[in-house]
């Protein structure tokens, strides 16, 4: 049997035909560039996060960067974030000239660990990233109230959390801008690039309007240095058709990893994902710890299985932030972490069969010693 990580295929043929009328539509008005489709979508996203604005933009990765640019960080301001999460967080922070500087992950959730945040702040500290990691939203509560000690600004990164809550709100609604991304992996997921930023500051929201086509306003008039980072009509009427879709997909990743917990919780060389008492998550990954994780995924693959390690080098030992100084041993829980961590497939339209084979390929792998 063939189980893969993801199969986009299955979820593509349940809107095929209304994606295809959506597309056609932007073809025959020839409106290529921020049609009306992006602001029907932001609108829809608007109300669907229940924040006050949605701005569209052409990646997860820019929507970071515009949301550090809209918030005037700039060369040698410092700003604090996970070291364990994809290249994008910090890659961005670098990318307007600032310094990220990096912080250890809880044990538990892989999110970074608010207790250390505190520790990391200088007078140079301008801002915080928080990422919602595999779907699970990091303690927006504590991490708040030290950014409000500190009058430091807030992103979430939320490219793999959008529809996960924190106490009931929405991940990348509680700090200053939240950002999405909507590659295709992701739970809900565009046919290319796509991404956006969320705020509920009418100044931030005229700021990262304009930022997004290189700081005009009006056309030809630069305030600020900004990007050419505008959401492709096309991927806005393919995500406005998947929209309604989300919350569908997100209680089927969430029954999918029910019935994981259920019947992997007698394998004692694995520990299944922790979820916070006060977090509603969408799944983006299911993340074991396990022993012997390299034999595991190589196991695993063998057998057809899907299976991914997000993320095997903490940030803060990557080769491009040497200059920053730090070593190995500096952040030791995201260290052990990522020589532990294994994803397994737990997308919407992963079926019982397929769910069964994976259960007992994991446990054939332990019972032969």
């Amino acid at each position: 049997m063939n189980v893969p990580l993801l199969d986009l295929k299955l979820q593509y043929d349940l809107v095929l035909t209304d994606i295809k009328t959506a597309i056609e539509k932007v073809f025959e008005s020839h409106r290529y560039i921020l049609g009306p489709q992006v602001k029907e979508f932001e609108k829809d996203m608007q109300k669907y996060c229940e924040v006050n604005h949605a701005i569209g933009c052409a990646s997860g990765t820019d929507a970071l960067v515009l949301a550090l640019k809209a918030l005037e960080i700039q060369e040698d301001d410092e700003v604090i974030t996970t070291t364990f999460t994809f290249f994008a967080t910090a890659g961005s922070i670098s990318r307007v000239g600032a310094k990220p500087v990096f912080v250890d992950i809880k044990p538990d959730t892989f999110n970074i660990d608010p207790q250390k945040i505190e520790n990391a702040i200088t007078t140079k500290t301008k801002a915080i990233i928080v990422v919602h990691l595999f779907g699970q939203p990091a303690e927006m509560d504590k991490i708040m109230e030290i950014a409000r000690k500190y009058n430091l600004k807030v992103i979430e990164d939320n490219a793999q959390g959008i529809g996960a809550k924190f106490d009931g709100k929405f991940a990348g609604t509680i700090g200053d801008i939240g950002t999405l991304s909507f590659f295709p992996s992701k739970n809900l997921g565009a046919m290319g690039d796509a991404g956006m930023c969320l705020t509920n500051s009418d100044k931030l929201a005229a700021r990262l309007v304009q930022l997004r086509v290189h700081g005009e306003n009006p056309q030809y008039f630069h305030k600020w240095v900004g990007l050419n980072s505008r959401l492709d009509t096309i991927q806005a009427a393919v995500l406005k058709v998947k929209l309604p879709y989300l919350n569908d997909w997100s209680d089927a990743r969430r029954q999918n990893a029910q019935y994981y917990y259920m019947n992997l919780n007698d394998v004692p060389q694995i520990k299944l994902p922790f979820i916070h008492e006060k977090v509603t998550s969408i799944y983006n990954q299911f993340t074991l710890i396990a022993e012997n994780r390299d034999g595991l995924l190589e196991h695993l693959r063998k057998n057809d299985i899907g299976c991914a390690v997000y993320y095997p080098k903490p940030l803060h030992v990557q080769e491009c932030f040497s200059k920053l100084g730090y070593k190995k041993g500096d952040m030791p829980i995201a260290e052990e972490i990522s020589q532990k961590v294994i994803s397994i497939p737990v997308f919407s339209e992963i079926t019982t069969e397929q769910q069964n084979y994976v259960i007992e390929t994991i446990k054939e792998f332990y019972a032969q010693g």
